[in-house]
């Protein structure tokens, strides 16, 4: 009886002494469709969020879009391009803008563009449109790539964007000294840390290829 009774008082002390860590919950990732940036992301993008991609008309966002479409391992997405649907309903019919909400639907979706939405029906409509999206994207743990176009909106247009979108992504190109310098940055991203580097990348005919190896401080 007194060997059990030591036994029961030290089993309380090592339950009241020790802590149990709480679980953290596993954060499922949908592929980017580019290999690099993949590993730069430990797996991709969060399921459930709603991916900004913006840079210039030159830059290549069309082609990460491309990729993020096609990269989901036979998990085809859906592309929709709201300036053939403006260009189908003529210029001067009025489609409500719910009518993209049903366009917007499925587990990996891109949006090009959100500029030809944004000029269409003005910033306000299009903020409203895009939470909704958002929501329903969050409810549903589907991901949606939209596109912006770098010097057509003002900064604080672009601003209330990146604030709604849960991942922030900038593609970038620069001439440096006789050759193109293409990178691309991460700039917001939910649920983890913001990589601290850049990732260097060339167009290719099949696509992007970012590099795996090379930092650029």
């Amino acid at each position: 009886m007194i060997l059990i009774a030591i036994t029961l008082a030290c089993l309380l002390v090592f339950l009241e002494t020790t802590t149990l860590a709480p679980a953290v919950p596993e954060i499922r990732k949908c592929s980017t469709g580019i290999v690099g940036l993949n590993l730069l992301l430990e797996g991709g993008f969060p399921k459930g969020t709603v991916i900004m991609v913006h840079g210039t008309a030159v830059a290549g966002v069309d082609l990460a879009a491309q990729q993020f479409c096609n990269g989901g391992g036979g998990d085809s997405g859906t592309y929709v391009s709201p300036e053939e649907l403006f260009e189908e309903t003529g210029a001067d019919a009025t489609m409500n803008p719910a009518m993209l909400l049903e366009l917007m639907k499925g587990t990996r979706t891109v949006v090009d563009s959100l500029s030809a939405i944004i000029e269409r029906y003005g910033i306000e409509q299009t903020l409203f449109l895009l939470s909704l999206i958002k929501e329903s994207v969050r409810l549903s743990h589907a991901n949606l790539m939209f596109i912006v176009y770098s010097g057509v909106h003002t900064p604080m247009d672009m601003t209330r964007i990146m604030r709604v979108a849960d991942v922030v992504i900038e593609l970038k190109t620069d001439v440096q000294q006789a050759e193109i310098a293409r990178t691309l940055a991460v700039q917001k991203i939910k649920g983890g840390p913001v990589p601290r580097r850049l990732l260097p990348f060339i167009i290719t005919e099949s696509g992007i290829e970012a590099s795996t190896t090379q930092r650029v401080v």
